[in-house]
This record gives structure tokens, C-alpha cells and sequence, in this order.
């Protein structure tokens, strides 16, 4: 068709046979279809070549970008198939599917999508580049393995750190297509900013998923019959047994890709379909430890700073997993860490190595307890003790002993607000005076999904929105809202990063004769208000008037009080 399309253009006088030649030239070269040489050239606009196609075949001009596809009807036609013959199902009514073609003429593609979906076919005329926009947009190129491969190949060499991996068996195929998926997978995750990988097995089917700022995409499914050589591929990268597949293993990988050191954290789980393999990125260079850019509001990131700042005490941050708890302490830790402290930590894992702080990987297996760390860092002469986690009596004891004694520890706990920190410390069996006596600053926190600056539109909030969110009428009247419609740079979410949405409430005298008085939550909640402190769902607000967040997000990661 496009050859034919090309030939017309010459005979309608619309492009000249030097140019066409030159078309010709630049399609050997480069590849790619005849017509889309001479846009390339300048000879044609796309908008024309299509007005003229459209004109030739008697078929109507869609607009792609300005409609949006139902997922049902983008399942009727497989990524594969899609890319193959330049297609994009736009809608079924009954027993007629219309869908927008570059080539309209292409019989042998109407007949497929017939045969495959059982349906009869309506075609219209979309340009190349809005086919592939599309493709992009709704199957997002991952679906189709070949794609993946090839973009990722001409982009990005991932080199392996450390010394040469011995050569190993990979089961069911060849090395080097299995060696370039995974390259491939790791280096797309990367690109799009995830933090986790999900290789998943199931019945019949493979599927790889993507954790992009806390929220689960699926990708791509490679062939299923390369599931085992996947997950052995994976395993021999990550220095683990690949002949055990009958209990989980834990393993590292490091290496370079996109200009970056990365460190993978490995996972594996068998299932009843195989083993499951979720990698954790630990991107260093991404890892954002600026305090004022996190999304503090400014009279909370002054009363943090003061409670980290302190000579002793404890300072507790507290959320679900995820809620970037571990960003935060690395934050604080990167602002007071000077040659003149001893800082000491111990985590689960080490995340990232900070430079100046002695880092300690726990491990639960040989007796390398938190609270056991605990006990040899103050044998080790501390300034600042970070202790991953508070899990249990013993290590709540010692960390509030040891914030009583002239050091400053900063850990978490996992409970749903700063108020509610105090009573989970006490049911614990801390006694109320040392936990009275002992913290500095409780903190709270959930990360919100920034809206895409690119695609970022006013909308209106619904009344039943406005109720949930406890807003008044007034306050809908003083501020724009906006979310995000979807766009390349956000891979059609709406979304790009978080921030944070912060409780900061800090142990003022008021407060310390409450817990000593074994008061209520609610009671520590309504002093801690008195004396100026956001809610999480406040400090939300905030963000959502200022037109960081969209309201969805708001009402998702945060509760009324």
C-alpha cells in the first residue's frame, strides 16, 4: 500500500520522482515504510498523506489522540497483531468492530482480525505515527516481547558488576534470547521509574507486572515457555541455587544500566505454577534524602529538624509498608551525619550504603536480632543509633533506655497515625514513663502520587467528593483542582513521583503528662491539634489545594479524624 500510496503522490503531481527516489534511498537505509520516508523528508505533511489516503480508499479519518479506547474492545485484537498490521480496535457495536488502520487496503489484515475475533471488520484511516502512539498508549509495547527487545537493545548494554558469572544451564532455551529479555525487562523498569519487578507464573500464562509510584502495572507476558529459563536466569545473576525451587531464596544483583548503578534486591517464592520472582530497584541516584523536598509544610519540617537535631531522645516514624519511612530516616540521617557523630544503624534489609554511617544487615537466622545490634552499638560509643524496625519488647527497651542515656535513636513502628504510636509502644509492655520521657517527635506518613505537569487539567469536584473529603464550600470555591488526563511522560497514569503527606506531632510537656496519665488516643489526637499539628488527611488537603495531588489520591492514602 504504501508503495502504491507513494506512486499516486507522483502521478497527482503532489511529490516529485527525485524525491520519491530519495524516499526510496532513506527507506534502504533506515527502514521503515516508503510514505513515512517522505514525511520524514518534508515532502508530505502526515496530516496531507492521510487526508490523501483516506480520499484514495473512500475510508473516514480517525483521530486517535482525541478519543479514548474501552479496555474490553483493546482485548478484541492482541498486541502481536497490532503492531503487525498497524491496527487499533476503536469500538464494537454488535457484530461490527471498526477499528483505525494505516492501510486500509490490506486485505489480509482484515481477514485476520475477522477469523480472530469473529467479527466483521470497519476500518478507518489513522497516521503511522498515531497508530503507533496508540500502540504504545493501550498495549504499551510491552505485550509484544519482539518490540520490547529490540528497543531496549539498541538503547541500553546492561553490564553485570563484580567478578565473571561461571557459565551455567539455562533450561528450555537458548542463553542469549533469555540473557536479553531479562536485560531488557530490567532495563524498561528502570526507564519507567518502577520500584519493583513481579515475574509471575500461572496455569497457562507468564506475566510481568511493575510497581510505578505504588501502583501495580501490568507489562508484558513473555512466552510461557521461557518461564523456567527466566527464573534460572534471574537466579544465577543473583547467586542463588536455581536447582532448589521447593523454598524461597533471597539474593542481590548490581549492575549498570542507562548510565546508572543498580541494585536489585531478589526475591523468589514458590507458587503452584513455579516460582514467583519480585525484584525490588534500588536506584541510587534516585534516592531523594533532601528534607525540604520531601513535602513538608514548613512549621512540621522545623519541629522534625529540631527532634533530630536533639542531642538525645527518640524520634519515631511510623506508616504502612511503603510509605517511604525508610526515605525519611535516610533524610534525617544524611543532615546530621558529620565526621564529629557516630552514627550506627541497623536495617532489614540495607537499603542503600550511606557514606560516614556504619551500616548493619540484620539477620534473624544467626541471632543478629535488632535488639541484638541494639546492645553491641552501645558498646560501640554512639551518637546516633537508627534501628530499622521496633518489633518487640526487647528492642523497644533498649532503644528507649538508650534514648534516656545521652543517645539519639531514630526507628519505626508500623501504626496508622503519629497520636495512636504511643499506646501501640505501652501495649507493647514499654512502661508510660519511658516512653514519656524518652521520645522527641512521633511522624506519620503516607506518599501521595504527584499529578503529571505535562498532561495536568482543571477539573471540578464532585459534591459527594467534597462531602468525603470533608471540605467546606468556601474552600472548593478558593482553589483549583486539577488531575492528570494521560500522556507519554506519565505512561498514561496521570501520575509522576510521589510526596509525601506528613503528621508530625512532637512529645510537648502537655502531651507527656497524657501518656504518663495512660490517656486515650483521641485525647493525645485533640492536644496535639490544640498545639497546631496537621492530621495526615490535613497536610493531604494541602497538597490537594496547592495542585500537587488529585482528590482520588487523598480519599485512597489517607482517613478522616
Amino acid at each position: 500500500m504504501h508503495d502504491s500510496v507513494a506512486l499516486r503522490l507522483v502521478e497527482e503531481k503532489l511529490v516529485s520522482q527525485e524525491t520519491l527516489d530519495k524516499a526510496n534511498k532513506q527507506k534502504k537505509e533506515t527502514g521503515g515504510s516508503l510514505t513515512q520516508a517522505l514525511v520524514k523528508l518534508g515532502a508530505i505533511t502526515e496530516d496531507d498523506l492521510t487526508k490523501f489516503v483516506s480520499e484514495l480508499y473512500n475510508v473516514p479519518v480517525i483521530n486517535l489522540s482525541s478519543i479514548e479506547v474501552d479496555k474490553a474492545v483493546i482485548k478484541l485484537i492482541p498486541a502481536d497483531v497490532a503492531s503487525k498490521f498497524q491496527v487499533i480496535p476503536v469500538e464494537r457495536a454488535g457484530r461490527k468492530l471498526t477499528v483505525a488502520m494505516v492501510n486500509p487496503s490490506n486485505i489480509f489484515a482484515i481477514d485476520d482480525i475477522k477469523f480472530l475475533t469473529g467479527l466483521e471488520v470497519q476500518p478507518l484511516i489513522a497516521s503511522e505515527s498515531e497508530i503507533k502512539k496508540g500502540i504504545d498508549r493501550y498495549y504499551d509495547q510491552a505485550d509484544s516481547l519482539a518490540n520490547v527487545m529490540k528497543s531496549m537493545e539498541e538503547e541500553v548494554e546492561i553490564v553485570e558488576e563484580g567478578p565473571e558469572e561461571e557459565a551455567a544451564p539455562v533450561e528450555d532455551a537458548d542463553l542469549a534470547p533469555v540473557v536479553k529479555l531479562v536485560n531488557s525487562l530490567i532495563a524498561d523498569a528502570v526507564r519507567k521509574r518502577a520500584s519493583d519487578i513481579h515475574i509471575e507464573p500461572y496455569e497457562k500464562y507468564l506475566r510481568v507486572r511493575f510497581r510505578i509510584d505504588g501502583v501495580l502495572y501490568e507489562m508484558m507476558a513473555p512466552p510461557f515457555r521461557m518461564k523456567a529459563s527466566i527464573t534460572s536466569r534471574l537466579k544465577i545473576m543473583a547467586e542463588l541455587d536455581i536447582a532448589e525451587r521447593r523454598v524461597p531464596q533471597d539474593g542481590r544483583i548490581k549492575l549498570r544500566t542507562l548510565g546508572k548503578t543498580i541494585d536489585l534486591r531478589v526475591s523468589t517464592l514458590p507458587t503452584i505454577f513455579g516460582e514467583k520472582v519480585v525484584m525490588r530497584i534500588l536506584d541510587r541516584s534516585s534516592l531523594n534524602i533532601d528534607l525540604t523536598t520531601l513535602g513538608f509544610e514548613q512549621r512540621a519540617l522545623d519541629n522534625f529538624l529540631r527532634a533530630v537535631q536533639s542531642p538525645y531522645g527518640m524520634v519515631l516514624v511510623t506508616g504502612p509498608t511503603g510509605s517511604g519511612k525508610t526515605t525519611t530516616l535516610y533524610s534525617a540521617l544524611a543532615k546530621i551525619n558529620t565526621p564529629e557523630v557516630n552514627i550506627m544503624t541497623a536495617e532489614d534489609p540495607v537499603e542503600y550504603n550511606i557514606e560516614g554511617i556504619n551500616q548493619v544487615q540484620v539477620h534473624e537466622e544467626i541471632g543478629l536480632t535488632f535488639s541484638a545490634a541494639l546492645k553491641a552499638f552501645l558498646r560501640q560509643d554512639p551518637n546516633i543509633v537508627m534501628v530499622g524496625e521496633i518489633r518487640d519488647l526487647e528492642t523497644g527497651s533498649i532503644a528507649t533506655k538508650a534514648a534516656l542515656t545521652g543517645h539519639l535513636v531514630l526507628s519505626t513502628l508500623h501504626t496508622n497515625d503519629a497520636p495512636s504510636t504511643v499506646n501501640r509502644m505501652i501495649d507493647m509492655g514499654i512502661e508510660p514513663f519511658l516512653v514519656a520521657s524518652s521520645t522527641n517527635l512521633i511522624l506519620a506518613q503516607r506518599l501521595l502520587r504527584r499529578i503529571c505537569l505535562h498532561c495536568k487539567e482543571e477539573v471540578k469536584l464532585h459534591p459527594e467528593i467534597v462531602r468525603e473529603l470533608g471540605m467546606t464550600e468556601e474552600e472548593v470555591h478558593d482553589h483549583v483542582f486539577y488531575e492528570g488526563k494521560g500522556c507519554i511522560e506519565c505512561n498514561n497514569t496521570g501520575y509522576k513521583g510521589r510526596q509525601g503527606a506528613f503528621e508530625v506531632m512532637p512529645v510537648t510537656p502537655a502531651i507527656r503528662d497524657l501518656i504518663l496519665d495512660r490517656a486515650p488516643t483521641s485525647e493525645i489526637l485533640n492536644q496535639a491539634r490544640a498545639e497546631g499539628m496537621l492530621t495526615l488527611r490535613e497536610d493531604a488537603l494541602m497538597k490537594l489545594k496547592k495542585g500537587l495531588t488529585t482528590a482520588e489520591e487523598v480519599l485512597k492514602e489517607t482517613a478522616a479524624q
